[in-house]
């Protein structure tokens, strides 16, 4: 039995208070959700201002009367310290996954975007703090290496920030890493590559690359390719980050300094392989779609070409094993999408 397995059955023996920031969105709603069905206490903290409450609704229409009964839900704001101390009484586990992501919405809107993702963060390092919380596992990000070339990614060599968003997730490391050194809040921060599946936004103009294609494929509109295609990214099925965050939770090691994980695959989908993935999969419940094809425009300010993981500090530590494969995790996320649109349900919303 692999770590993650044994971890899960203990938990089911075990169970502990997770709170879980960001519960309506898409990574915060799988965790939540993963939690109850191990038989976990989970206070769910969501504003809605981009999570979606047919994302609650989704999580407690999959779970039973006496998992449910372990979920209590508080619609707060992270910017308020006194909701995060709320949120924070008497939890063994927190799972920061509020935020304001997207790089294109922090080079539109650079306030908004540090008013959440540092002022909401530090209230909640506080509130950990006071409480008495034994881990802090928090959402960072890939965006944090900038304009380091070097392949793969490893998590001691950054570059300099390339938007307002990566510079966020840069300061979360900071104040993550001196809460640890001088309060011995240990916090772990997981470097999502790329986390797509099921329940995430595939509206808006700030909609990430995989529900955005398969919604428009879906609803007959065009896909855009920023450039010429080449551009590749490390796509992420989101039970692999649901496994990191059990994981750095659980299983972390206890270090003076706090500890930072890429979450990935660790290989590279180019856009043109990853549309062709798509269109392929969509073409076995939609054989009209077989034809479509992207159409390209310019490369996208603050975006980098290439991106690709090394996890191997994650894998040797924690012993993470991602379980999904990019294409697995697509078929299963293409099989979530089609039901929904078929069953008429409203499009689920993206993490706070």
């Amino acid at each position: 039995m692999n770590r993650y397995r044994e971890i899960e059955e203990a938990l089911r023996d075990d169970p502990r208070v997770w709170l879980v920031t960001g519960a309506a969105g898409f990574i915060g709603s799988n965790l939540t959700e993963h939690l109850l069905e191990l038989g976990q206490m989970v206070v769910g903290l969501d504003n809605f201002s981009t999570g979606s409450h047919e994302n609650v609704d989704d999580v407690c229409a999959g779970l039973g009367r006496e998992q449910l009964r372990n979920l209590y839900f508080v619609e707060g704001d992270i910017r308020d310290l006194g909701t995060c101390r709320t949120a924070c009484h008497d939890v063994d586990f927190v799972l920061h996954q509020a935020a304001l992501g997207s790089v294109p919405r922090s080079m539109d809107d650079p306030i908004e975007t540090n008013t959440s993702n540092v002022d909401g963060f530090l209230n909640m390092l506080v509130a950990a703090r006071d409480a008495g919380v034994q881990r802090f596992v928090y959402a960072a990000s890939s965006a944090t290496y900038g304009d380091h070339e070097g392949l793969p990614k490893v998590e001691g060599e950054i570059g300099r920030p390339l938007s307002p968003y990566a510079v966020t997730k840069l300061v979360n490391e900071l104040y993550a890493e001196v809460f640890q050194r001088a309060y011995g809040l240990h916090c772990v921060g997981l470097r999502y590559f790329n986390v797509f599946g099921p329940r995430q936004d595939p509206e808006g103009a700030y909609a990430a690359v995989v529900p955005k294609w398969i919604g428009s494929l879906l609803a007959g509109t065009s896909c855009h390719i920023n450039g010429d295609g080449e551009t590749s990214r490390d796509f992420c099925y989101v039970a692999n980050a649901i496994q990191a965050n059990l994981l750095a939770a659980v299983a972390g090691p206890e270090t003076d300094e706090a500890r930072v994980y890429n979450v990935a695959c660790g290989r590279r989908t180019t856009l043109n392989e990853l549309f062709g993935m798509i269109r392929g999969g969509l073409t076995r419940y939609e054989p009209r779609l077989a034809s479509a094809e992207p159409e390209h425009r310019d490369f996208r300010p603050g975006d980098v070409m290439h991106s690709q993981a090394d996890i191997s500090r994650i894998e040797k530590e924690l012993g993470y094993r991602h379980t999904h494969e990019v294409e697995e995790g697509m078929r299963s996320t293409l099989a979530w999408f089609v039901e929904r649109e078929r069953a008429g349900t409203p499009d689920a919303g993206v993490g706070s």
